[in-house]
């Protein structure tokens, strides 16, 4: 089990385990028994693993399924670290009640704004930046015990920032991937990679190699 509910995601992932010759079938939360019962939990990690594993261990509890899980987003070091956990919602503070009505495309764009805003004056060499995914991977526990983390991995893709008028820049991507300058040359923002580009090197394609590498491992596979 993913736990998401986008069976885009499931295919990606999916895609990635056949490279490693992991040959598993992967379900999203929609194709659960009772997926409608399901219970969103809420992430109040401090970090991408804390999020991830809440997610994993919570869905692996209520579906009864080992269930796999991430959690991604963008850190940059001028500004401490963040928007980090609070990426998807970082243009009101991670509040997700004053997005409610706003489509992706503008929390996208807000959420570039606030970032760029908070850069302002912050020169090339200083705006270092990294992609980040944890994956968790949980069993639903025996004889109606508590959930286990069975497995965790981590992937990084690094850049930097770059300065307007260079970005945004692209059309490929979402999120901040218009901002971001892909290392180490720092030629080509992440939204100008073709999708093939992209999957080989980013964070969560790193992460979900060596997720299912220890999944391999696990199962003996």
């Amino acid at each position: 089990m993913l736990a998401t509910g986008n069976p885009h995601k499931v295919d990606e992932l999916m895609a990635i385990f056949r490279e490693i010759d992991l040959d598993v079938r992967l379900l999203s939360l929609g194709d659960a028994p009772d997926a409608a019962a399901l219970r969103e939990p809420r992430e109040t990690g401090a970090t991408f693993g804390e999020n991830s594993q809440i997610k994993a261990v919570s869905y692996a509890a209520q579906t009864g399924m080992l269930c796999l899980a991430d959690d991604s987003g963008l850190e940059i070091d001028a500004l401490d670290g963040r928007p980090g956990v609070i990426s998807s919602h970082y243009f009101c503070d991670g509040d997700e009640s004053r997005a409610a009505g706003l489509g992706r495309a503008e929390r996208d764009e807000r959420n570039n704004e606030r970032v760029l805003r908070e850069l302002s004056g912050v020169p090339d060499a200083q705006r270092a930046a990294r992609f980040v995914c944890v994956m968790t991977l949980a069993n639903p526990g025996a004889s109606g015990g508590p959930a286990q983390v069975l497995a965790r991995s981590r992937g990084t893709m690094e850049g930097r920032i770059g300065l307007p008028p260079r970005v945004p820049a692209g059309e490929n991507g979402f999120g901040y991937d218009p901002l971001f300058l892909v290392a180490p040359a720092f030629e080509h923002a992440a939204a100008e990679l073709s999708p093939s580009e992209k999957h080989a090197i980013s964070h969560r394609g790193v992460a979900a190699r060596r997720m299912g590498t220890q999944i391999k491992a696990l199962f003996g596979w």
